[in-house]
């Protein structure tokens, strides 16, 4: 390609103030952005290793943000200290890497990301458009209180430079109306679409990941030791005549990610598993349960170890942090998924539901204003409000497995109703919805 080429090429910042790691859909817009032959700058915090995908495509470049580290400093004055560096650093950073096209900004957060991203825009007469998450206002509402005078200057910072922008995408309807409503601002929805590499997979798939499991987790490998078979068996499969069949007496497996924050109540599936327990002692027709919970976050080793204080001896939990490539093979190999958020300000969607039904797995998700967007009770999977109807759900789908003819076919009718959902991926999804923003 001749250096006249490139430069025809249109340039994309987009700009997540968080870990590019662990924001999927950002990294999902870098990548049909580039498909789209733009040249596009990832601006943000590199804790955990972004898409293979990303970091191979010649179009991609990543611009790395380094935080700030302070501990010593009152909660406050830790949150302005915080916001001065990422403001001179964020905008510094915009700067040197030079002009571009358009500026694709991700909220929350929005202090300072909107301000900073909107004045260069500005300056260097960039088209400005946010990608509406969430509200940052509320999430800051969590921990501050819906009364605290820095929430209105938060609120009111947010509505202001979200007003300015050129355009506007959102994650539901129910945010679109909302920011309709509420700021006057006109959003664009863009479902978040499970890519490809969300998807079913074969009994021979599950066999090899289960193995790779045993390796690390004892409760994956099969019960027999020592003997030929039992290492070409796992706790869940077994090779028989050179052909891969699931085991009868193998274990129930529940899958789950999480942030491990204020926002997703972790306690409601341990108080969940707590009831499967005790329920498995007083009947025969419950199976063994592994729980295999993925995520990082702050209250994550708090759980851990109530989880050992508990004692379980017929469920076990596993909290691995797994490689973004295996990720979908773990969601894909579970037998139900369960989700935890719920949205600080009831108007986005968990990206780990679109995940799990991407690979064809029923899943259980707390209940809150917009959910119903995505979990259709009986047809995909089931909402809950309580520990008490979550421990239900789990006990009434995993009675008498796998040889709940009844269940199965509930299960398997959830399958076939999620191959509808497959059918549109977030690059179709993208191509027809998102990418005239861009033109």
């Amino acid at each position: 390609m001749t250096k006249q080429e490139q430069t025809k090429k249109k340039t994309v910042k987009v700009v997540v103030l968080g870990d590019i790691g662990r924001s999927p859909r950002m990294q999902y817009h870098a990548l049909s952005l580039a498909s789209c032959g733009c040249m596009v700058n990832i601006i943000g915090y590199v804790e955990t290793a972004p898409l293979t995908e990303i970091q191979e495509n010649t179009n991609i470049t990543i611009t790395q943000l380094h935080p700030l580290k302070i501990d010593r400093l009152p909660k406050i004055l830790k949150y302005f200290a915080k916001a001065l560096w990422q403001t001179i650093s964020l905008f510094l950073t915009l700067l040197i890497t030079g002009k571009c096209d358009y500026l694709l900004c991700q909220n929350p957060p929005a202090i300072p990301t909107l301000p900073v991203c909107r004045f260069y825009c500005l300056v260097t007469r960039t088209k400005f458009i946010i990608d509406w998450h969430n509200y940052a206002h509320t999430i800051m509402a969590l921990s501050l209180g819906n009364q605290h005078p820095l929430l209105k200057v938060a609120t009111y910072i947010e509505k202001y430079f979200g007003q300015s922008s050129d355009s506007n995408i959102c994650v539901t309807y129910a945010m679109k109306t909302d920011l309709l409503e509420n700021w006057n601002i006109v959003a664009m929805v863009l479902y978040d679409k499970p890519p490809k590499i969300f998807r079913p997979i074969t009994l021979e798939e599950k066999h090899k990941w289960f193995l790779k499991l045993g390796q690390e987790y004892e409760v994956f490998n099969a019960k027999e030791k020592c003997s030929e078979t039992s290492r070409q068996s796992t706790a869940f499969t077994e090779e028989v005549n050179n052909s891969i069949r699931l085991k009868l007496d193998r274990p129930a497996l529940l899958f789950s990610s999480t942030s491990w924050t204020e926002d997703e109540d972790f306690s409601i599936l341990m108080d969940a598993l707590q009831v499967y327990e005790t329920t498995y002692n007083l009947t025969n027709k419950l199976p063994k349960l592994i729980c295999v919970i993925t995520g990082k976050g702050p209250m994550k080793e708090h759980y851990q170890n109530e989880i050992k204080a508990r004692n379980w001896q017929h469920v076990k939990v596993i909290t691995p942090w797994l490689e973004a490539a295996d990720y979908p093979t773990m969601v894909a190999s579970a037998d139900l998924g369960v989700c935890l958020h719920t949205s600080s300000s009831g108007l986005d969607l968990p990206m780990k539901v679109v995940d799990m039904f991407g690979a064809g797995l029923p899943v259980f998700a707390c209940d809150f204003k917009c959910i119903d967007e995505l979990v259709q009770n009986g047809e995909n999977g089931y909402t809950f409000k309580t520990s008490d109807e979550l421990s239900k759900l789990i006990v009434l789908w995993f009675d008498d497995f796998p040889r709940n003819v009844s269940q199965n076919k509930l299960a398997e009718r959830m399958r076939q109703n999620l191959n509808k959902f497959q059918e549109s991926r977030w690059e179709d999804n993208w191509n027809l919805r998102a990418k005239k923003l861009f033109e």
